[in-house]
């Protein structure tokens, strides 16, 4: 095949923006999903965008990828109506509870049984977790070069280069392929799938992976294969209060004035 092999690693995460308040259940520390509407990870977005522009300006192919439960079909129907060509779902009751090394497992596996890719693109990290490992996990796996925090990228002559986004500026790396990539939502805006695109997206080759197609063994995977475990979550406590204070001008100055000798501050 002409062109370039592309993978990009997505997560199906709970839509935090579309509810008031996140729960977390007492038993288990973790977040309680249910309720919750689901969405791509809002990065992910941004490296299914840069994968399907470079398919576009070098030919090729791009491979979507994600592990998750049944629903996470759904995050790969977006992807495909985005413009990628085809996508895996990685999925297994034994998967679940996975850290980020256990995941970056799967996806590794995955990657090896498809045969590999030029360029692999995740996003820099996802909403629900926010660590960032996933993507430089994966590549050590791999044992790929690898660039994070990109927010420019181009291909020629069998290399990538890229602008890394800095704190106070960026800076211009060069990595021979094949290389794994993590982007930051500064490299481009994504589009939003055509009508075209969301009826061809079912059309579209989609195949669902197991722990024994992968060829894993249960103590590698999910909360088994997990080093990091979360021994408890809470809420931080508020301690204050927020107090509104109303009038004219010279009234709310004497409240205030008030206010603080009371607690001791003048």
């Amino acid at each position: 095949m002409n062109g370039l092999r592309i993978a990009v690693c997505i997560k199906q995460v709970p839509d935090f923006f579309s509810v008031k308040e996140v729960k977390i259940d007492p038993e288990t520390k973790t977040l309680v999903r249910e309720g919750v509407p689901s969405i791509v990870n809002p990065l992910d977005r941004h490296a299914i965008e840069e994968a399907v522009k470079l398919k576009e300006a070098h030919g090729g192919e791009v491979t979507v990828i994600t592990m998750g439960p049944p629903q996470a079909k759904e995050a790969l129907l977006e992807a495909l109506a985005m413009g990628c060509d085809k996508a895996v779902l990685l999925s297994d009751r034994r998967f679940a509870g996975a850290d980020t090394l256990a995941t970056a497992v799967v996806l590794a596996e995955a990657i090896r049984k498809l045969g590999g890719f030029d360029i692999i693109l995740c996003g820099k990290q996802t909403l629900d977790g926010e660590t960032a490992h996933v993507g430089p996990e994966l590549a050590e796996l791999l044992d790929l070069p690898q660039i994070t925090y990109v927010k420019k990228l181009e291909v020629k002559e069998g290399k990538v280069v890229a602008e890394r986004l800095l704190e106070e500026g960026y800076e211009v790396v060069e990595a021979p392929l094949p290389v794994l990539v993590t982007v930051v939502k500064e490299i481009n805006t994504p589009r939003y799938p055509s009508l075209r695109g969301i009826m061809e997206a079912s059309k579209k080759p989609m195949e669902t992976w197991n722990m024994e197609y992968l060829g894993l063994s249960q103590d590698v995977v999910g909360l088994l294969g997990s080093p990091t475990q979360v021994t408890d979550l809470f809420y931080p406590e508020r301690k204050r209060r927020g107090e509104v204070i109303s009038g004219s001008a010279s009234e709310v100055v004497e409240k205030i004035v008030e206010k603080l000798k009371e607690v001791g501050v003048l």
